[in-house]
């Protein structure tokens, strides 16, 4: 059955990883990326983009209007965040990391939820949990908490390790992380796109909130190709 998705951090190292495991699935009818500015595009042209100011009052309603009009084209309609900091955030005050990954994430899934999406995708990272005592873990359980409250009939939380093949992940840290089993390893950015996909194109007859790490990602990654 063929599906839409309308996603927010495509530009970015995950987030494009998704984009092009979507050209290269069939089923897929349009990928609708909301950037802050304008990217030269793949030439596919199932791929096309909207630009939104992501620090506008008016952000989360300018996604509603957005979301209804991908909605009534008829296809199931699939929303996803990948938007990210990873470990650029030791830069960034609490302010800002909050900024981005509760308040444009937040307002985007939000504007998504009120635009008629039920279905909806999160990337976070492993660990992840309000009440710690570490600041990117606890703001990726926040933001978790926030897309949570929304009310989406499906939503899927994307909680990876090291993500390897990924600019922002030391090359030591990735070819380390390949010797950890488990959550806590490596798995490749591209096993993180094809995961996606595969939620998007499974998760119609499915509810709920589900957690995937490593093993799960890995399991649906697999499953993907081999279709």
């Amino acid at each position: 059955m063929p599906f839409r998705v309308v996603i927010i951090g495509g530009t970015g190292q995950v987030g494009a990883a998704v984009v092009d495991a979507l050209v290269a699935e069939p089923s897929c009818a349009e990928v609708v990326m909301v950037n802050r500015r304008a990217i030269a595009l793949t030439t596919d042209p199932r791929v096309r983009q909207v630009i939104l100011d992501t620090s506008a009052a008016r952000f989360s309603a300018d996604v509603a209007t957005l979301a209804q009009s991908v909605v009534a084209q008829g296809d199931p309609v699939c929303g996803a965040s990948c938007v990210g900091v990873g470990e650029g955030s030791q830069t960034w005050s609490d302010e800002e990391l909050k900024a981005l990954e509760i308040g444009v994430v937040g307002g985007f899934a939000r504007g998504c939820h009120a635009g008629g999406i039920t279905r909806f995708a999160l990337l976070s990272a492993v660990g992840s949990n309000a009440r710690s005592r570490i600041r990117y873990v606890r703001v990726m359980g926040l933001k978790e908490e926030a897309v949570q409250a929304i009310g989406f009939t499906r939503l899927a939380i994307f909680r990876p390790g090291i993500i390897g093949g990924n600019l922002h992940t030391p090359g030591y840290a990735a070819f380390l992380g390949r010797l950890i089993p488990g959550r806590f390893g490596t798995i490749e950015q591209d096993e993180i796109g094809r995961a996606f996909v595969a939620e998007f194109k499974g998760s119609a007859a499915s509810s709920g909130v589900v957690y995937l790490e490593n093993g799960a990602m890995r399991q649906r990654s697999r499953a993907l190709g081999s279709h």
